[in-house]
Formats: C-alpha cells, sequence, structure tokens
C-alpha cells in the first residue's frame, strides 16, 4: 500500500503490553485519516457510555495521507478520545514532526488503551515499545518535556506529545503539545493526565513509498511556489492576529465576556501592534512552507521575557473578552496556557466569565484568596494581574481555581447549585465547549454552525462564518439557504482536517479557494501519494463520511436534539455598541435552521442517520448500530 503502512499500534497501559492491527485499503480509502480515522478508531476501542476518565476511554493517533511526503502543510496527525469537556467527541489536529516520526516509524496510528499505575513515557522505537518511568518529568512545562526526553534519550530527532502540569492536574481543558503546537480544544491533556501518561515519544528511522514520486514532487513544488506569494501574504506577515481590527470593525470582536463585539482598543491589542512591538519572528509547522505562528515576547515590565506563539483565537479570549488592552498580559496569559499545556481560549474565557461574576457580585473579593494574595484580589475586567494570578491558580487547581479549571458549564452549574445564581447565562460554551471568537449574534449562518459542531462551537470545524463575513447571504436575517450553507461548510472544512492539510494553503492549489479550485488538485496528491483514482465526488465524499463518523460517535454517546445549542446570552442579549448591535439567534430562528440543517444532510427531524445514508457511505456496521 502506497502513502500507508496498512498497520496501526495499539498500547495497553495497564498490562505494559502492545499488539498489531492491520486494516484493509477499502478502509482507508473511507476514513483517509486525520479526525475521521482518529474517530474511527476511537469508535472501535471505547466501551460506550464510559467515562472521559475511565480507562475504557481510548487514545486514538491516526496520521495523515500525506505526512513524511512532500506535500505542503501535510505534517499534520488527528487525535481523538471521549472528551471531557463535552462527554462527546473530542477530535483535535496538530501540525508536528511527530506525525512524520510515526509514519517513519512505520505506523499509521496509535490506539492507547487503559491507565498506567505509574506515571509514565511511552517511547516507540520504529517496532519498539518501551515504557519508561516519568517520574522525572513531572511538573515539567510542556516544552521542558519535550527537551528532557531529547536529553534522556540522548537523540533530537525523537519527537514527543505531552501534557504539562495542567494535564497532570487534570484542569478539564488540558492540552497535548508537541513542538510548541496544540491538539487543544477538548480536554486531550486531561484524560492523558487520568491515565497517567505524561507523554508519547517516537524515534522513526524509515521511508515512505508513495506511486508516483515525480509528479507527487512536481505538484508539492507548484504548490510551495504559490505558498509564497500572495494568497498566504496575510498569514506570514501578521498571521491570524489581522482578525482583530477586521472583526471589530463588523461588531463581531467578543469584548468582555461577549457582552459587546467592539472593544475600544482594539488597536492596542492588534495584529499590527504586535508586529511593530512584540513580535520576535515567525515559525512553521512541519513540511509547512506558509509559517504563520507569530512568536511574540514582552520586552519588559512585570513579565518579561514572556514568549509564545499568538494566533486570533488565543489573543480574543485573553484580551478584548477580558476587557484587557495590554498586550504583554496577553502573552503572559497565553504563555503560562502553552507551557501549562492548557487551552488558551477556554483559559480565557473562563477567565472572563469569572470576572463577569465578580461584577454581578456574584463572587466576592475573599474568594480569591491565596498565597500571593492572602486576603483576596478583585478581578474587574482589564485587570491583567488578576486574570495573570487566576490563569495561575486554574493550572495548579489552587483555591477557587479548582472550580474554574472545570470551565463554564461545570463552573457554573456549581456556583449556581451553591449560591442560587444564574451564571449559568453567562457561561460561554456549547455542549460544554467554550466559544470561538466570532460573535455570532451578527452571523446566523455560523450560529447555527456553532449549535450543530460535533465537537462543539468552533471556527476550524466549520467554515459557515464565511458566507456571513462575505456577503453572500444578510448576516443578520435567517432564510431557507442556511441548513445547506451549514452542511457545505463544515464538510468543506473535514476534507482538509481529515487529509490533513492546513487550510491557510487552499487558495495556493489555483487560486481559488472553492471546491472547484482546490478538489481537482487534491485529488491529483492523493493519487499520486498512493495509486488511487480519487475524482472529484471521492474527495467531497472525504468531508460528508469524517463528519457522518463523528455524529454517529455522539448519537451513540446520548446525544440528542436539544444538545445542538447556543449560549444563552447569543440568543436572548442582543449588543448595544456596534454594527452588530441589537441582533441574537433566537430560540425560534435556531430550530428553524436546525430543521434545514438536519434535512440538508438526509437526517431525520430528530437528527439521527438512516440506515441507508449510513450504507451509502460505506459505514454497514455504524448503520447497524446507531441506524434507524
Amino acid at each position: 500500500m502506497y502513502g500507508y503502512h496498512g498497520k496501526f499500534l495499539h498500547i495497553d497501559l495497564t498490562e505494559r503490553k502492545h499488539w498489531i492491527e492491520e486494516k484493509p485499503e477499502e478502509w482507508y480509502k473511507i476514513y483517509i485519516g486525520g479526525v475521521s480515522m482518529a474517530t474511527r478508531l476511537c469508535w472501535e476501542n471505547i466501551k460506550v457510555g464510559c467515562d472521559p476518565y475511565s480507562p475504557d476511554n481510548p487514545i486514538c493517533f491516526a496520521n495523515g495521507v500525506f505526512a513524511g511526503t512532500p506535500v505542503p502543510v501535510g505534517g499534520k496527525y488527528g487525535l481523538a478520545s471521549k472528551s471531557p469537556m463535552t462527554g462527546f467527541i473530542g477530535d483535535s489536529l496538530s501540525g508536528s514532526w511527530l506525525s512524520i516520526a510515526m509514519k517513519r516509524a512505520g505506523w499509521d496510528g496509535l490506539v492507547i488503551h487503559g491507565a498506567s499505575h505509574d506515571w509514565v513515557n511511552i517511547f516507540i522505537d520504529d517496532d519498539r515499545v518501551e515504557f519508561r518511568d516519568a517520574t522525572d518529568l513531572l511538573g515539567l512545562g510542556t516544552y521542558e518535556t519535550e527537551e528532557a526526553i531529547r536529553e534522556q534519550l540522548a537523540d533530537d530527532q525523537v519527537r514527543s506529545a505531552t501534557i504539562g502540569p495542567a494535564g497532570e492536574n487534570r484542569v478539564r481543558y488540558a492540552n497535548v503539545t508537541n513542538d510548541g503546537r496544540q491538539a487543544g480544544r477538548t480536554g486531550h491533556g486531561a484524560v492523558w493526565g487520568s491515565k497517567k501518561l505524561k507523554a508519547v515519544s517516537i524515534r522513526g528511522t524509515r521511508g515512505v513509498e508513495v506511486a508516483d514520486p515525480d509528479t507527487l514532487m512536481k505538484l508539492s513544488f507548484d504548490i510551495v511556489q504559490a505558498a509564497q506569494g500572495e494568497h498566504t501574504s496575510k498569514y506570514r506577515i501578521l498571521g491570524t492576529a489581522t482578525n482583530v481590527l477586521n472583526l471589530n470593525k463588523l461588531g463581531l470582536l467578543p469584548t468582555r465576556n461577549y457582552q459587546e463585539g467592539v472593544f475600544e482598543d482594539a488597536e492596542l491589542v492588534s495584529g499590527e501592534y504586535m508586529h511593530e512591538h512584540n513580535k520576535v519572528k515567525t515559525i512553521a509547522c512541519a513540511q509547512c512552507p506558509i509559517a504563520c505562528e507569530q512568536m511574540c515576547i514582552v520586552k519588559s515590565g512585570p513579565w518579561s521575557g514572556a514568549m509564545t506563539g499568538i494566533e486570533y483565537e488565543c489573543l480574543f479570549a485573553n484580551g478584548p473578552n477580558c476587557g484587557i488592552n495590554d498586550m504583554n498580559a496577553i502573552i503572559k496569559l497565553i504563555d503560562i496556557a502553552d507551557h501549562a499545556g492548557m487551552d488558551a481560549m477556554s483559559n480565557g474565557i473562563t477567565i472572563s466569565w469569572t470576572m463577569e461574576t465578580f461584577e454581578k457580585g456574584i463572587f466576592k473579593k475573599e474568594d480569591f484568596k491565596c498565597k500571593k494574595y492572602p486576603d483576596g484580589f478583585e478581578p474587574h475586567f482589564g485587570n491583567a494581574e488578576a486574570a495573570v494570578t487566576l490563569a495561575e491558580m486554574i493550572r495548579d487547581r489552587k483555591g477557587i481555581g479548582k472550580t474554574l479549571s472545570e470551565g463554564t458549564r461545570v463552573a457554573s452549574r456549581k456556583i449556581d447549585k451553591k449560591r442560587g445564581s444564574e451564571t449559568w447565562k453567562w457561561a460561554m460554551h456549547s455542549k460544554g465547549l467554550e466559544t470561538a471568537g466570532y460573535d455570532a449574534r451578527g452571523l446566523k449562518t455560523f450560529s447555527l454552525g456553532s449549535a450543530v459542531g460535533t465537537r462543539g462551537p468552533c471556527h476550524n470545524r466549520t467554515a459557515a462564518y464565511d458566507p456571513d463575513i462575505k456577503g453572500q447571504v444578510d448576516r443578520f436575517k435567517v432564510d431557507d439557504t442556511r441548513g445547506e450553507l451549514a452542511k457545505s461548510t463544515e464538510e468543506y472544512a473535514a476534507v482538509y482536517d481529515t487529509l490533513p492539510l492546513c487550510k491557510f494553503i487552499r487558495r495556493c492549489f489555483t487560486g481559488k479557494a472553492d471546491r472547484a479550485g482546490a478538489w481537482p488538485m487534491i485529488a491529483k496528491l492523493i493519487n499520486a501519494t498512493t495509486g488511487w483514482d480519487f475524482k472529484y465526488e471521492d474527495v467531497d465524499l472525504i468531508g460528508e463520511r469524517a463528519f457522518t463518523i463523528k455524529k454517529a460517535f455522539n448519537i451513540r454517546e446520548g446525544w440528542k436534539r436539544t444538545d445542538d445549542t447556543l449560549p444563552w446570552r447569543w440568543m436572548h442579549e442582543p449588543m448595544t455598541k456596534g454594527p452588530s448591535a441589537g441582533h441574537v439567534t433566537t430560540e425560534e430562528e435556531l430550530e428553524y435552521m436546525k430543521d434545514l440543517y438536519y434535512k440538508a444532510k438526509g437526517w431525520t427531524k430528530e437528527g439521527l442517520i438512516p440506515k441507508k445514508k449510513l450504507i451509502e457511505l460505506g459505514m454497514p456496521d455504524v448503520a447497524e448500530q446507531i441506524g434507524i
């Protein structure tokens, strides 16, 4: 089999044993790689209904078809487990050298079962598996853990995925980190912490065989050339932080826990300001010719020396959404999250919920007692020092940080039960996952995409904001096109997440990012790698199948129509400032759009999947379990 090895490595943490599973080529043609394949592995190996922190919740890695080849931005892997945030599928992507090492070691993916009695680092050295004592790694940050493992093994080519103190302490939204990149959002780090798995390290020494190396090299070279031009200039120069001023202008920049969509100090936290005052350099993921990550440093003041990569989603969450206009503080907050191995988006939004809860008088100063502030402190919006202290308390699960480390859904439920409050009304999550950095009150299609997302409201798993922002539809009104638009944009995104390829390359195939511009080239890349005969329609099916297996996983875990919803604030509280003021997505509008969406997907009115549909997609065993 070209492009793949046809086998997966299973590792049992409890019994300290491993075995090999082989898969037929037809299976690969359906699930391809990335989040689709990782979810399918999770489907096959999980105990249905298990607690996410149970040994019965597997950790599933799936490589990409292009990992280890010349194909630009193809060095990604998918990671899936049952999410402790949502109780549904937790799927993440990370661009890293780990995916290449995995492919070179001879594995298309890993399935890690059980839980270890002691802290462990799994070391995969081609065919050999070693369970290494990780006690000496405890307490180290994510980057420090990677470096320590390389030193222990005396090989700088060993690649590792690690957790930091947040994962060790089971912060519910802890990440898995590799090469400075995060497999984030859904709590993978907490799952690893529950298994006492500190790191997975891989050394691969083999090559990757492709069907038509000459054609693949030529296609890849052309894409690399295009990626150095105008199609990616915004990402290369300012990175995604360029979105700050654009979204502020539209009234969509989440401000003070999504109370408003306009931040009066947006200029001070913009990509342009960051570029001038804090940027050190740009760096790239594995196999990437774009290099979008903006490495930024604090040059002076109490947080001098803090340095990490900054992108829009983490910037909005820890800046405008907390009322903070100090770029140095934002860098420090994201630096804490990245080193601790916790999701900077969820962390920032949890802090903003805390600030609003304090300003509404439900939290008191004495609730925030800690070693640094024995009498407590006052986390008003804009109080950067308070935000930094809260991030440290969450990381360590100390004081009120223990409650906040559960994320906004669990934290609001605990506080409301204890104090008779209604903080859930400003807990900005859906299904338990904190919301993205686009205020959906001014984006009707994106509000639908956020509600129906299988891992929660996510800007990466749906591109439904695109037709709203580009003016293809009236972003403030509902019409009968929204169901098909939400379907189309999520399945478009799922193609990239399954191959997987970074979406920033989408205009570098032909200059056009739509299906007509991208799918023919993607088919050629797949065929040159694998020797298959994929066509336009086969590429389209990749996305539909990916989304379907994730939805099927959720249905089997108890999903119901009412789970596809939005934060209360987005449905009941309009903003008062800016171009998007006065709008919400009402419950009636959302239910209408859900009807349209389920119909477009070919599902029932309750959002369940017919057996016939699943069989048509090549999933007869899934049809037997959850099809109707």
